[in-house]
């Protein structure tokens, strides 16, 4: 069987690819240089965390459709490769540009691997229904917007740099969902037959979670400088994640008209209190205020993905493959609220003062909420040019279109 991957991509896409890197390769060489100022015993085991999460537990994650497993995976881990190095390129010189020169940590490449994040949601919504080349546009144009939203966030309103990376589930969600409005097709308002997920491929999915849910804490925690701090995120996230657990596997029998559990609620609601929890991880100080976040993330993303992922995404012609608006996006302002409210309340005594953080607080999550709507608009308006010779319908959720199959399994 030929091969039905579009004949002029096979150009065009190693030639984008390695014009980027070449690019890269030319400004690393130009500005960047290393800084080992950090004490690798302590931070590297943590950075491993991290890597281990976005790279292993989102290629995972993602994993989730019956024919589109080599692309969930192998896509995503394209996306952060390479994500990677343009993060680490524009949060440089807006963060770390001194005397001509990018100084390169550990905690810089940390920080760049939490930002790809945005991308990786971003992808989930869109999952199955774009090619690569647009994929990689996305992750460009994404990751260099949300740069520019932390530099606003930390330097104009001044709020703590480890909150504004945690405004990646927020930006990455509301971004796909928007890229995912203005790609919607028609024929997305019934599920296809390759939509679906399969034993095997939900397996493979829930494997994503396990890594996700496992390295959360370390994920909240690591950019906190505070050592008392950084403590009460790690016992405030393991707790909140415990919680959102019991949501999903209770909301999930709940909904069900026979009791029984979905393996996509599982999925994606047992990570929703970690995303809930992310800008208050350090602030919240009794850890029932964090169980009873996590219950109510959980909730909130099982009865989005039963009740309103039905009705609302067809009205609003939205096709949201992965859910991403139930997991992350709608947890995350979930989230924002709450440590809005624990800031007022942990300093009723002085609110003339603490007053305008939770104003500035309010103005950081609109200011990411708008930036994402309005960017991730753009984005889509530019993906649904010709020139990107994005996939014929027929051909959405279907790995046949960008993969090699020497044994060509009918119906693998």
């Amino acid at each position: 069987m030929v091969s039905q991957y579009p004949p002029n991509l096979r150009i065009r896409l190693p030639a984008f690819i390695l014009i980027l890197e070449a690019a890269l390769i030319l400004i690393f060489g130009v500005f960047v240089s290393y800084d080992h100022s950090q004490n690798l015993t302590r931070d590297y085991p943590v950075f491993q965390h991290v890597n281990l999460m976005v790279i292993l537990g989102f290629a995972f994650f993602l994993a989730f459709l019956k024919r589109y497993g080599f692309s969930g995976t192998g896509f995503s881990l394209l996306l952060a490769a390479l994500g990677v190095q343009w993060a680490v390129v524009v949060e440089g010189f807006l963060f770390h540009f001194s005397a001509g020169k990018i100084k390169i940590s550990l905690q810089s490449i940390l920080t760049a691997i939490m930002s790809i994040i945005t991308v990786l949601i971003s992808a989930g919504a869109m999952l199955g229904k774009v090619n690569l080349m647009q994929l990689i546009w996305m992750a460009l144009v994404e990751v260099t917007v949300f740069a520019v939203n932390r530099w606003v966030a930390v330097n104009i309103l001044q709020i703590q740099s480890h909150v504004s990376v945690m405004h990646a589930h927020l930006f990455g969600a509301y971004f796909g969902l928007m890229v995912s409005w203005m790609l919607h097709h028609s024929s997305l308002s019934q599920k296809a037959e390759k939509e679906r997920s399969r034993p095997v491929s939900n397996m493979f999915a829930v494997l994503g979670t396990l890594f996700l849910w496992i390295f959360w804490p370390s994920f909240n925690s690591v950019l906190i400088k505070e050592e008392e701090k950084k403590w009460t995120a790690i016992y405030n996230t393991y707790f909140v994640m415990a919680t959102s657990v019991i949501a999903a596997f209770s909301f999930s029998a709940a909904t069900n008209k026979n009791g029984k559990l979905s393996m996509a609620h599982i999925q994606n609601a047992t990570l929703a209190g970690g995303v809930a929890l992310s800008f208050s991880a350090s602030i919240i100080q009794q850890p029932w205020i964090a169980m009873a976040l996590g219950l109510a993330a959980g909730m909130i993303s099982v009865l989005g993905m039963a009740c309103l992922q039905k009705h609302l995404d067809p009205a609003l012609k939205i096709h949201d493959t992965c859910g991403v608006h139930y997991t992350f996006g709608l947890p995350s302002l979930l989230g924002g609220i709450i440590h809005i409210i624990v800031i007022l309340t942990n300093h009723s005594n002085n609110l003339s003062v603490f007053g305008y953080s939770a104003l500035i607080e309010v103005g950081a999550l609109s200011l990411s909420l708008v930036i994402s709507l309005f960017s991730g608009f753009i984005t889509g308006l530019i993906l649904t040019c010709k020139l990107w010779k994005a996939p014929p319908v027929t051909k959405y959720f279907d790995d046949q279109a960008y993969w090699e199959f020497p044994h060509l399994a009918v119906g693998f």
